[in-house]
């Protein structure tokens, strides 16, 4: 029976995925980083905020979305980083002198060759130039042509077209669903009812479910026990003692 792969910096995969859940970033340099998405690295690596003062420069032309400051680092340093999100799908993806708009909690990294702006779409990010960047979803990624019609839900980003205009239904509105929903309340706008509409040239991505990536905030630590600063295992009924921020510190 054959064993798991075991892996050392001189055999993981340079710039390329270790599984379809995990990808590896050979650092030589810097990148740029949301928070949370680092799940081991190798070498000597640091982590600085967006803000950090000796990273001006490189700010000033790779990170534009102050909105987003406080979700995103820069990893400086030489080695390899693996990057994950919670076992959803991680892919790269390569910008020629394009751009590309996905949804910010779908973007894990990119190098800082890219330019990351704001979109005047809410809840996402356009990346600008030339470079790679990671992304996650919810199942693998399929590229489709415009003209189309998309459940917002399904959609990942799209990439040298214009921005989606959206479209209602207002036949499947008309219809039997449309009148419980009239006369109940009860019902969602399903992809059925609400599309994002795509006309011009260029590409749209979709994930293959109509399922979002669940919402977590950045950064955000699960509450169990033994992980610093979260609440301390209740034993024989009673709490442990409070030993105050050294304590959180140390996981008691």
């Amino acid at each position: 029976m054959t064993g798991p792969v075991i892996w050392d910096p001189s055999t993981l995969p340079v710039d390329d995925n270790v599984n379809p859940y995990a990808f590896s970033v050979a650092l030589d340099g810097r990148w740029f980083l949301q928070k949370g998405k680092m799940v081991a690295y190798y070498g000597n690596i640091s982590f600085h905020p967006i803000g950090y003062g000796a990273l001006d420069s490189l700010i000033s032309t790779s990170f534009h979305s102050p909105t987003h400051a406080a979700d995103w680092v820069v990893a400086e340093g030489r080695g390899h980083m693996i990057l994950a999100d919670r076992s959803y799908d991680v892919n790269s993806y390569d910008l020629e002198n394009g751009n590309l708009t996905v949804r910010s909690g779908n973007l894990l990294a990119y190098a800082p060759t890219l330019a990351l702006k704001q979109s005047i779409i809410p809840g996402f990010l356009t990346l600008i130039g030339s470079g790679k960047f990671v992304a996650a979803s919810n199942g693998p990624v399929h590229f489709v042509e415009p003209p189309i019609r998309v459940d917002p839900q399904a959609l990942v980003g799209w990439a040298d077209c214009p921005s989606p205009c959206h479209h209602f239904d207002h036949a499947y509105m008309r219809g039997v669903l449309g009148g419980v929903r009239r006369l109940t309340g009860i019902g969602g706008a399903s992809g059925e009812e609400h599309q994002f509409e795509f006309v011009g040239a260029g590409q749209v991505l979709l994930q293959s479910t109509e399922v979002l990536m669940t919402e977590l905030a950045t950064g955000l630590v699960a509450d169990e026990p033994g992980i610093p600063g979260q609440a301390p295992p209740q034993q024989g009924g009673q709490m442990r003692p409070n030993l105050g921020a050294l304590g959180q510190q140390l996981g008691f």
